[in-house]
């Protein structure tokens, strides 16, 4: 599978610790796509700004769509601009996708039949193959979790020791990852302006 879906998977983990806003994990999943049209030497970056290189088709669909959507023309698209516009509901789009391909399935959370639905991962060989690169803490896939407050890998819930964030050798993708933590940082301070304001106003209408 991809980067974005392999960490689409691993934000799936049940643990409460784990729980991922769907926000957040839009703009990880834009990233994460970034990077592996990177790696595909389909775009490069420029300090800041995403260079499209020749005509390609990336094999996966969503991938596809991503490569797609590239600002061929100069000034090209600054990546955090790039995850605000790309990112937008991506994560319901992988969602979708995952159980069209039989990645996800919907289970009940109650004994009743009418109880409401969860999604799951099934135990495929690309689920696993996920978890794998998830265990062995592969740098790209960790510094992206890292990003929206997933940390560590299965190897931690045993008593692994993982004193450090594995290091990322690329400026390219590093430069990514570094946007997505900008990105996913600046979402947080409008969802906490947001409280506030809300808060305010609700004061307002009760009075002293």
């Amino acid at each position: 599978m991809t980067t974005a879906k392999d960490l689409f998977i691993i934000a799936m983990d049940p643990r409460p610790e784990h729980s991922v806003g769907q926000g957040d994990l839009s703009l990880a999943l834009a990233g994460a796509e970034l990077i592996d049209l990177i790696d595909a030497g389909s775009v490069t970056v420029d300090e800041d700004r995403i260079v499209p290189g020749g005509p390609s088709a990336p094999q996966d669909r969503l991938l596809g769509e991503a490569a797609a959507l590239l600002i061929r023309q100069p000034p090209h698209e600054p990546i955090e601009d790039w995850l605000w516009r790309r990112g937008k509901d991506l994560s319901a789009a992988y969602q979708a996708a995952l159980e069209e391909d039989g990645e996800l399935t919907r289970k009940r959370s109650g004994r009743l039949s009418f109880g409401s639905e969860r999604v799951e991962p099934v135990d495929t060989p690309a689920r696993r193959a996920a978890a794998e690169r998830w265990e062995e803490r592969e740098p790209v896939l960790a510094a992206l979790a890292s990003a929206i407050g997933v940390e560590g890998g299965p190897s931690d819930v045993e008593g692994g020791p993982s004193d450090e964030e594995p290091g990322l050798d690329d400026e390219a993708v590093t430069a990514v990852v570094t946007a997505v933590h900008d990105a996913v940082m600046e979402l947080e301070a409008v969802r906490q302006r947001r409280t506030i304001e809300n808060s305010a106003f609700a004061n307002l209408w009760r009075g002293p």
